[in-house]
């Protein structure tokens, strides 16, 4: 099994995301490899919260030009995961 720290890389922080955290979702940016499974163990381990559900989401980098130099940034994985109702809220989220 990874370390949870591995699998969860970041938290994904937009106007969208915050509006979800009403909704008891939460967005983190992931390892591109990790499954559904192993993101809801993660959340648990690191946060100490009960995980409902988990949405994955697979986004495609940009492609970008610097003059005639044409390049992509990397492709990467999103998670929003719900929490169950009798769940506490994430304490890192509440902060901001």
């Amino acid at each position: 099994m990874k370390d949870p720290h591995d699998i969860i890389l970041r938290p994904w922080i937009t106007e969208k995301s915050m509006a979800l955290r009403e909704l008891g979702k939460y967005t983190f940016v992931v390892h591109p490899k990790a499954n559904k499974t192993e993101i809801k163990n993660a959340i648990e381990t690191i946060f100490g919260v009960k995980v409902e559900k988990v949405n994955t989401i697979n986004v495609r980098g940009k492609k970008k030009r610097v003059g005639v130099h044409e390049g992509k940034r990397p492709d990467w994985k999103k998670a929003i995961v719900t929490l169950k109702k009798d769940s506490k809220p994430i304490e890192f989220f509440e902060s901001l």
